[in-house]
């Protein structure tokens, strides 16, 4: 053995190897996620939801909008001062 040779024991082998396994698995998972975010960013702009996802109906025109409910579950206005709305 030359200077500064160290013999290597069975434990210290398989610690090497686990060491290595790890690190490869480490670096496999690093580049995955990198093509994963490339294909995904490559989609294009998220867009928002079509308003039939959402329970909204296309033509908002016909449907009255939603009231909040008040504390005692009744519907409350929700104008100003109680007053009608136009029209």
């Amino acid at each position: 053995m030359g200077a500064g040779a160290v013999s290597q024991t069975p434990s210290d082998r398989r610690r090497r190897w686990v060491a290595i396994t790890t690190g490869v698995i480490s670096v496999l998972i690093g580049v995955l996620y990198l093509v994963l975010i490339t294909v995904l960013d490559s989609r294009g702009p998220m867009l928002p939801p079509p308003p039939e996802a959402l329970g909204l109906s296309a033509d908002a025109g016909d449907t009255p909008a939603p009231r909040p409910l008040g504390g005692g579950g009744e519907v409350v206005d929700p104008s100003p001062g109680g007053a009608a709305p136009p029209g």
